[in-house]
């Protein structure tokens, strides 16, 4: 994988932004917890924010602290505030380890930041510190499926100029979108018929069962 990008910020730096994105997002929204999050079946805004708590006190007994135990079921001010509990804690470790460590946690997060905010109807942010870093592990992840599945390599492009080449050797073809769509793409958050209508120099068929990758498969009807 090659790749032309801005030089990305370490995850200490990305987490933080995340958790005060979503906060800004749910503080003073008490009618919006119950709503679904389309990009994540069978979930509420609610469970998201249960599923990236409980990632980090996970990650931070992985690098040796002890997140308290949670007390009952909490509201969602008060995984809010048990994030940023656990989050302060894992950032000084993060830190510590060279401020890579976390950052398949951090796609995570930032991942399902772009989830809550399309299930609130909040556009995605015009910048933020994880966008590029988790484009990187997102292409990653992309370029091993491509590789794996023994496709000719393929050019990522964004209409912003960034590119990236998924598998080994010169790329055979390319696909560009604006970098939302494209970062959503390699997410699993565009469906077959979404990823055929970006911008292929060929016909996209035979790279598309390589979006289906790790935790990632495109849903059965197009995300927004």
């Amino acid at each position: 994988m090659t790749a032309t990008r801005p030089v990305p910020a370490p995850d200490f730096v990305g987490y933080p932004e995340v958790r005060r994105g979503i906060r800004a997002l749910l503080d003073g929204r008490p009618g919006t917890y119950r709503r679904p999050v389309p990009a994540c079946p069978e979930w509420t805004v609610t469970d998201l924010l249960g599923h990236v708590t409980g990632i980090a006190e996970r990650v931070l007994e992985r690098h040796g602290g002890t997140p308290p135990p949670p007390a009952g079921e909490p509201t969602v001010p008060e995984l809010l505030d048990r994030w940023d509990e656990v989050g302060f804690e894992l950032d000084a470790r993060l830190a510590d380890a060279g401020g890579r460590s976390g950052e398949v946690m951090v796609m995570d997060a930032y991942t399902h930041e772009l989830d809550l905010r399309a299930a609130l109807g909040v556009p995605p942010p015009v910048e933020h510190a994880a966008w590029a870093p988790r484009f990187e592990v997102l292409v990653r992840g992309f370029s091993g499926s491509v590789a794996g599945r023994g496709l000719p390599p393929l050019r990522l492009r964004t209409t912003g100029g960034s590119t990236w080449t998924a598998g080994v050797g010169r790329p055979k073809a390319s696909v560009t979108a604006p970098a939302h769509e494209l970062y959503r793409a390699l997410a699993g958050r565009r469906s077959l018929t979404q990823l055929a209508a970006l911008e292929w120099s060929a016909a996209p068929g035979p790279w598309l069962p390589a979006f289906s990758w790790g935790p990632f498969v495109p849903p059965p009807r197009p995300g927004v």
